[in-house]
C-alpha cells in the first residue's frame, strides 16, 4: 500500500489550506500542518474551501519543523520550492513520500534547501514569475507523483447521473 503525505510549513492562507485538504480527502494522502499558521483551523474559510471533506482527512499537527522531522524519521522527503533544480516530474518518488512546501509568502527556510539540493523539486513556470499558488503547487504533485505510482486505490472512471455510456 502506498503512503503519500503533503507538508505544509507554516501555511498563511485559509483557502488555500482548505483547497489543499480536499485534495488530501479525494487523493487518500496524509495532511501535515507545521505551526504556527497564519489562521485558526476553526476558520470559516477554511472550512468552507475543504467543504464536506474535513471529516474524511488524515490530518497531523506539529509545533515546529523539528517537530515534524523528529516525528517522521522514516520518510521519504521532496522540498517543492521555486528555487530547485530538479523539475518535479523528471524524479521518482518512492513510498512513503512527504511532499513538503513552505509559507505562501515565504517559501521553505534556504537552509533547508541548501542541505537537500538533490530533494528539492521546482515546477516549471516562467522565470519573470514568482510562483504558482500554493493549492495549485500541491494539486500538480500530488497528482504526478500517483501518476507515477498508477493512481493506486483511485477511480478511474465516472458515471452519468442521467444515462448510461
Amino acid at each position: 500500500m502506498y503512503n503519500l503525505n503533503i507538508v505544509l510549513v507554516e501555511p498563511q492562507i485559509p483557502q488555500n489550506t482548505g483547497n489543499i485538504s480536499r485534495t488530501c480527502a479525494v487523493t487518500g494522502a496524509k495532511l501535515h500542518l507545521v505551526r504556527p499558521l497564519g489562521f485558526e483551523v476553526t476558520d470559516k474559510a477554511l472550512k468552507r474551501a475543504g467543504l464536506d471533506y474535513w471529516d474524511k482527512l488524515d490530518i497531523f499537527y506539529y509545533d515546529s519543523l523539528e517537530d515534524f522531522f523528529q516525528k517522521n524519521k522514516d520518510g521519504h522527503f521532496y522540498y517543492f520550492t521555486t528555487k530547485g533544480k530538479y523539475v518535479h516530474s523528471e524524479k521518482k518518488y518512492k513510498n512513503n513520500a512527504y511532499l513538503i512546501f513552505g509559507r505562501e509568502d515565504k517559501g521553505l527556510p534556504e537552509d533547508l534547501l541548501h542541505d537537500n539540493p538533490k530533494k528539492c523539486r521546482r515546477i516549471p513556470m516562467r522565470n519573470e514569475l514568482r510562483s504558482l499558488n500554493l493549492s495549485n503547487s500541491v494539486a500538480i504533485a500530488t497528482y504526478e507523483v500517483l501518476r507515477q505510482w498508477d493512481y493506486p486505490d483511485l477511480s478511474r472512471e465516472g458515471k452519468l447521473t442521467q444515462y448510461e455510456w
